[in-house]
């Protein structure tokens, strides 16, 4: 594999095409790399943004929002997050595809669509907004105080307790992007920390889905994703209760008289099931700073101390589509499928269900939980309670110490990509930028952190929490909805005919698309109702 270092641009004299906007220069002309034969004694070497992504799926959303649900209404809704999965995957193939072929991210290719590179930016920054809501960081000051002080800080009532979450939440802020100044490339920094992330969450759902879950509780997550048209309706007790749709139709029943009181943590939780939002347009940067396909041609961004000699060229390089070149496309992309379906997609899955296994465990049915933050701390004590007094106490930290590393971590991830989405389009897509030297890609990275960092710590000290994660998920399905229909465009013009998604892909990610932007409309609209505009 390649240590991402760029290669020549003279390989040959002859020139590659000019893809969509003259303001991004022409794409350089290079040999597709021999791809790694795939074998079982290989396979960790082959391991990519999959599982990078999959621990970054393990997340605040799932963590927070999905148990909410769950506890409500059981697994009955999570088909919701089935749907949204599903479509990430296709649209993590289709920005990996791009990526394979022209080692750019897809968010340059965006950019290289009419009318041009102004205009997108002006879009992508209105969608991207909400990434200045560190959400995530806020939540995880909660349970690390209640760790240290053996009982939960109360921000809402305590003013007192408001300061200490708050000066706390901007250390953890701090804190938790220190991976990204180390490690050589900052892919190889955030890949280490999922990693391990990775190894100490999910074995400690196992642990408590072993110790304490039952067939009925496996048969109520595992059925809920597939559960396809349940929807919440209104009771005459406003009890929480659940009804089909499809088997409404089928049986000459009216539509169900559906609830909207909770529809923003339900979309929520398409929002945050997988990554969301513009967070898996990552996927291309990580494909190519994990040097697949033409990725090892172009280079990578690498980190403040460390990885002095890696460079990153400002435009992409592409590959002849000859039979022979078709061959190794063909290998390349096999290596994306195997890493999105059999990686990606199920770890999600998991991050999505054992959480809300966690609520069916730990939290009794139909609780009713206005506000996120507080099912960190219902879990945990019903942890504490499960256990008894001798073990109850030890468990009632670790799992507040698991809530903690789950929700940071998570940051380092969502600041890192970020930064790269835009930092990739800078260096691409800004004449003045493209005349910095390849290794100049470490300050400029650097430099647009230190510009998010003071950003962050302005709304950590102003917003609350809560609304702005609900602002923020409104955001992402209208954005990630988005992003489905222009990498559709995208690859549908810019890349030869050969290289193309098929059609059962191209409606794939049509439908993906069109999920989106309904459940962000019904949401939204849903929203200024209950503010009586309109």
């Amino acid at each position: 594999m390649s240590d991402n270092t760029p290669e020549s641009t003279h390989e040959t004299q002859e020139l590659a095409p000019y893809p969509g906007s003259r303001a991004i220069p022409r794409w350089n002309l290079g040999e597709l790399p021999e791809p790694p034969a795939f074998a079982w004694r290989n396979i960790l070497l082959l391991l990519g943004p999959g599982l990078f992504m999959a621990g970054a799926a393990i997340g605040g959303g799932e963590w927070l929002t999905g148990p909410v649900v769950t506890a409500l209404y059981g697994g009955g809704l999570l088909w919701l997050a089935t749907l949204s999965i599903l479509g990430q995957a296709f649209y993590n193939v289709e920005v990996s595809r791009y990526a394979l072929y022209t080692g750019e991210p897809i968010f340059a290719g965006k950019f290289r669509t009419p009318p041009g590179p102004k205009f997108w930016l002006v879009v992508y920054a209105l969608f991207d907004f909400y990434m200045f809501f560190p959400f995530l960081v806020a939540a995880a000051a909660v349970p690390l105080l209640a760790v240290f002080r053996g009982e939960l800080p109360d921000p809402t009532n305590n003013p007192d307790d408001e300061f200490v979450v708050r000066i706390t939440s901007i250390v953890l802020f701090l804190l938790a992007l220190s991976p990204l100044l180390i490690g050589g490339k900052v892919y190889n920094s955030i890949k280490v920390i999922m990693t391990i992330k990775i190894v100490l969450v999910m074995g400690f759902l196992l642990v408590m889905a072993a110790m304490f879950s039952t067939v009925e509780t496996w048969t109520e997550i595992g059925s809920g994703f597939l559960k396809f048209g349940n929807v919440p309706v209104k009771t005459e007790d406003g009890a929480p209760s659940l009804e089909n749709i499809f088997v409404a139709f089928f049986q000459g029943r009216p539509m169900p008289d559906m609830d909207f009181t909770f529809i923003g943590f339900l979309c929520t939780l398409v929002a945050i099931a997988g990554a969301g939002g513009l967070g898996n347009s990552a996927v291309s940067n990580y494909t190519r700073d994990q040097g697949w396909g033409m990725g090892a041609r172009v280079g990578a961004i690498p980190s403040f101390f460390g990885g002095r000699k890696i460079e990153l060229s400002h435009v992409g390089m592409v590959f002849k589509p000859t039979q022979e070149a078709l061959v190794r496309w063909r290998a390349w992309l096999s290596h994306v499928l195997r890493d999105q379906w059999v990686v990606w997609m199920p770890g999600c899955i998991v991050g999505v269900g054992l959480p809300a296994m966690m609520s069916l465990m730990f939290i009794e049915r139909g609780t009713r939980l206005d506000d996120a933050w507080q099912v960190a701390a219902i879990t945990a004590g019903g942890v504490r309670d499960a256990m008894g007094a001798t073990w109850g106490p030890t468990f009632w930290v670790v799992t507040l110490l698991i809530a903690f590393i789950v929700l940071v971590t998570g940051v380092s991830q969502g600041v890192d990509g970020f930064l790269r989405r835009w930092i990739d389009v800078l260096w691409i897509a800004i004449p003045r930028v493209r005349k910095f030297e390849p290794k100049q890609i470490r300050s400029v990275y650097f430099g647009v952190l230190a510009v998010y960092v003071f950003l962050g710590i302005v709304m950590l000290w102003v917003g609350q929490p809560t609304t702005l994660l609900f602002i923020g998920a409104m955001i992402m399905n209208f954005a990630l909805g988005f992003t489905c229909m222009h990498t559709l465009v995208v690859n549908l013009t810019l890349l030869p005919r050969p290289l193309r998604p098929g059609w059962f892909c191209r409606i794939s990610l049509f439908l993906a698309g069109l999920f989106f932007l309904t459940v962000a409309t019904v949401s939204t609209y849903v929203a200024l109702q209950k503010k009586g505009w309109i």
